[in-house]
């Protein structure tokens, strides 16, 4: 845990003469406020006012002003900025002005499923695999629908020319405190994948975040755009954010790998007992819905092992490292904060419950008969029907704040 002295003495040390204060609207766009660090203190004592009436989930429509709390564990230096005026970055906690928490940040809403979890004797661990496209700029620096290049799944040079980029991206990371596990070509044109080892469920949120932020500003520096949209190509396979989940007993005692399967199999059927009211948080856009269910995204409420044609899939690992199991419908347009804390909900309603997952499906469901499929529980098929399973949940209501509930089925693009 670092202290507010430990984060000025950095500051000093590494001569840092602007300070990004960072936090997310309701929907994960990030934002932010700079300071000069002569500003820190104030910061640390009472907070950085900002407007929230501007920022989509944070305008009660009365009180507009709110503060931004530095939170030092997140104390960064941001890489690829100039090594005269360096910038530093921290992300926020936001409060009232009386100091109280304001309830309705999605960062904080995340925070409050970790407490629900430890509360029910669990912790839980996220690692996500991201993928983006790569596209070029006009000689103007606008966004063109331009691939990159026409590589296929983990081709290499000279085929793959988003090595170097990647390459970049993962030296940036690993500046920030951040260590990509592996980065390949994607199966689309231009399509990318770099993966994450597992953290705790609010260091993986952050993580998440920073990870687009670096993608993308490594990219325009390259000459190019990072598109994190589900189906930036309508024929091409689409971008997802499959997660990789794993849950452990919150003591520390040595785990039995018996009790440890059965919690992980109660925490996954809890999630598919819930999948369909909250899709809707885990692919919001309307784009969501047109990679939902083709090219490798699932459409059914299904698992089994090793199989990609599954909503859940069970990976072959070798050793103890590898209790998880990969969720694969969400894709990078959900905001993580809220994406974990709704799957944490889930999760814990299935381990209190002791839910048991359905009969595997050992079938590839992109070309199994019909007859079968018909019988089997479906994902939305469209932004619409995910709003009317989460407007229609209980689950829903019990965990989340009216006020994001109502703007995610507001949300109609």
């Amino acid at each position: 845990m670092k202290s507010t002295q430990d984060v000025k003495n950095f500051i000093e040390e590494e001569n840092i003469q602007f300070i990004k204060l960072m936090y997310i609207d309701a929907f994960g766009v990030q934002k932010n406020i700079a300071i000069m660090p002569d500003e820190l203190e104030r910061a640390f004592r009472g907070g950085i006012s900002f407007d929230a009436s501007a920022i989509a989930g944070f305008d009660d429509g009365i009180r507009s002003d709110l503060f931004l709390d530095p939170d030092p564990d997140t104390l960064t230096i941001v890489p690829w900025r100039p090594i005269e005026g360096k910038v530093a970055r921290m992300f926020c906690d936001v409060r009232y002005p009386s100091g109280k928490i304001y309830g309705d940040d999605t960062r904080q809403i995340l925070k409050q499923a970790i407490v629900a979890a430890h509360q029910a004797g669990i912790r839980v661990n996220f690692g996500a695999e991201v993928e983006f496209y790569l596209f070029r700029l006009d000689e103007n620096g606008e966004p063109t629908r331009i691939p990159q290049d026409h590589a296929s799944y983990m081709d290499s040079e000279p085929l793959d020319r988003g090595a170097n980029i990647r390459r970049d991206i993962c030296f940036s990371l690993i500046d920030m405190g951040i260590r990509p596990e592996a980065s390949h070509h994607e199966q689309g044109p231009g399509q990318n994948e770099i993966d994450f080892r597992y953290s705790d469920a609010l260091t993986a949120a952050d993580n998440n975040l920073t990870f687009k932020w670096v993608v993308k500003s490594i990219a325009e520096a390259n000459g190019m755009w990072a598109d994190f949209s589900p189906k930036p190509i309508d024929d091409e396979p689409g971008n997802g954010m499959h997660l990789n989940i794993s849950v452990m007993k919150d003591d520390e005692l040595e785990p039995d790998d018996e009790e440890v399967r059965k919690l992980n199999m109660e925490f996954m059927a809890g999630i598919m007992e819930h999948i369909r009211e909250i899709t809707l948080f885990l692919n919001p856009t309307q784009g969501s819905y047109r990679r939902l269910g083709n090219m490798k995204a699932p459409g059914f409420v299904s698992w089994s092992e090793q199989n990609r044609s599954q909503l859940i899939r069970i990976p072959a690992v070798k050793g103890t490292e590898g209790r998880r199991f990969e969720l694969r419908s969400p894709d990078p347009t959900a905001n993580p904060y809220l994406a974990y804390a709704m799957l944490i909900y889930a999760g814990i309603d299935g381990v209190k419950r002791h839910l048991t997952p359905p009969d595997p499906v050992d079938e590839n469901l992109y070309t199994a008969d019909p007859r079968m499929t018909e019988t089997m529980k479906k994902l939305p098929s469209k932004l619409e029907e995910a709003i009317r399973y989460a407007e229609d949940s209980m689950f829903v209501k019990n965990v989340l704040p009216e006020n994001i509930l109502r703007l995610y089925c507001e949300r109609k693009a």
